[in-house]
């Protein structure tokens, strides 16, 4: 009784923003900083450190973000049947932290043993802070989107900061102090959530904490914790040969499928419909994902080989305004996107959430577009505007607004309580074949001679942008046009 209470409380907050949201936020904002920091150096890492060409670096990096993301699903997973959402976010903030120091010590020896730590480890934290977020409202609480967006911009946060501070400090002093840098704000992620848990009540449980023989089963606990680091070898070797991301891709995203469909069939017919209805949305956004994505592979060598370095009189890092532009704008606008959301619900006026995956991809295409005209605004030395370039993360960011938090928060909407960790689990799964698919994408843009000038790799880009211009444009046509069939499988979800 006192826990069922305890939760009601939490759920029956006065206000746009229950105050266990600003725990999480703090938590997954330090959590960012590290992970983003590290994705924003990786590519640049594999071709200036270890001498990999483009070609192979874009593969490289699809392969590496793929597994990130797919091992959410096995976190949410884990979490759903065994550790709870609280355990699970003290282990993969562990691993973290282990992957961050390893880099940190020697990143060209141990590049993917560290690599390795920092896969498994936000597996297990990223898809299950963000269900615990879903876990603050009340179903049908009409502020839950506002407070996914509010969330999100936390995450932003720690993106910006994270995004242009470490890959700065790797170019101008030390590889090695940029990813103890990682190290160091992952350690006070970890420390915010351990000391805000309690205010948590219920949520994030184990699901067998008032099981009589729960004592009898923390051997599960600690078969997830051995198996954790059992298979790190299996991992390294899996990343560092692109050709086995492959055949584990071809493998995962089926078999994931085929569990789904287990397990929707003991739900009622409402039901399964819902969960369609997810798959659609999971679906369009790994083609979503496979297009913004560039950010971390073609866009970051872009950025390194072709632009100038001012902006308005401002000079900046071209990497850095690369992985930070965009967390900028989204911290900027998503508590406003958040509160437009709220102020059209309250008119019955907000647009449904098929509609705003369509807009996510209509904003994408026009990104996209401007990344494409950059080349009207070159040198003859194949050098172009860091402005224009910016642009376009300003336009993209409305895209993204318009389909990752609304993503997030469709998840726990058209999921059972049971699965809802597995389905936010299958969000960033999508999300890891964006990756893959992302890599793909990049290698193909990048020049075969790796002795072309910047004016070569310029055009040989910006023409493969102009190619995802036109597709995402489709996609968002599409989107557009058959969102009454997904309004109808969602029911009374909006």
């Amino acid at each position: 009784m006192q826990q069922e209470s305890s939760l009601a409380q939490i759920q029956n907050f006065e206000g746009k923003y229950p105050k266990q949201l600003w725990y999480l936020f703090f938590s997954e904002m330090w959590e960012r900083f590290c992970f983003y920091g590290m994705r924003g150096m990786l590519t640049i890492f594999m071709v200036s450190q270890l001498m990999m060409d483009e070609k192979a670096a874009n593969l490289q990096y699809g392969a590496t973000q793929a597994f990130v993301y797919a091992f959410t699903f096995i976190g949410g997973l884990f979490a759903d049947k065994i550790l709870g959402f609280r355990k699970s976010l003290f282990w993969g903030g562990l691993l973290m932290i282990a992957g961050s120091c390893i880099l940190a010590f020697d990143p060209k020896t141990y590049f993917f043993l560290g690599i390795s730590f920092t896969i498994i480890g936000t597996g297990f934290f990223k898809p299950n802070i963000s269900t615990m977020v879903g876990s603050l409202y009340k179903e049908g609480d009409s502020r839950r989107d506002a407070g996914f967006s509010l969330f999100y911009s936390g995450i932003n946060i720690g993106a910006l900061l994270g995004g242009y501070a470490c890959i700065a400090i790797a170019k101008s002093y030390s590889w090695n102090l940029a990813f103890g840098l990682a190290a160091i704000v992952m350690t006070i992620s970890l420390l915010t959530f351990v000391f805000t848990q309690r205010s948590m009540g219920p949520i994030g449980l184990s699901p067998f904490a008032n099981d009589p023989d729960k004592d009898k089963k923390k051997w599960y606990d600690y078969a997830v914790y051995g198996g954790s680091l059992l298979i790190i070898p299996v991992i390294m070797t899996m990343v560092a040969k692109t050709q086995y991301t492959d055949w584990f891709m071809y493998i995962i995203g089926p078999a994931t499928l085929i569990y789904l469909f287990y397990e929707m069939s003991k739900y009622s017919a409402e039901e399964k419909k819902k969960l369609i209805a997810a798959l659609v949305f999971i679906l369009f956004s790994i083609l979503f994902w496979a297009f913004f994505e560039q950010s971390g592979g073609s866009l970051s060598l872009f950025a390194a080989n072709n632009l100038n370095n001012e902006i308005m009189g401002i000079t900046l890092d071209p990497n850095g305004v690369n992985n930070s532009a965009n967390s900028l704008f989204v911290i900027i606008f998503a508590p406003l996107l958040g509160i437009v959301w709220i102020w059209l619900s309250n008119r019955n006026k907000e647009p449904n959430t098929v509609i705003k995956f369509g807009l996510g991809f209509i904003f994408l295409a026009i990104a996209f577009y401007t990344f494409y005209a950059t080349r009207f605004f070159a040198n003859t030395a194949g050098m172009t505007s860091l402005s224009v370039f910016t642009l376009a993360y300003f336009i993209i960011t409305f895209g993204e607004l318009c389909l990752s938090p609304i993503g997030l928060s469709i998840m726990t909407k058209l999921s059972p309580q049971p699965l809802q960790g597995v389905m936010m689990g299958m969000w960033f799964l999508a999300s890891a074949y964006g990756q893959y698919v992302a890599g793909i994408l990049g290698a193909g843009m990048a020049s075969p001679n790796e002795e072309a000038t910047a004016l070569e790799k310029l055009n040989t880009y910006t023409a493969g942008y102009h190619q995802l211009a036109i597709y995402a444009l489709i996609s968002g046509i599409v989107l557009i046009v058959i969102s009454p069939w997904v309004r109808k499988m969602m029911q009374e979800v909006k």
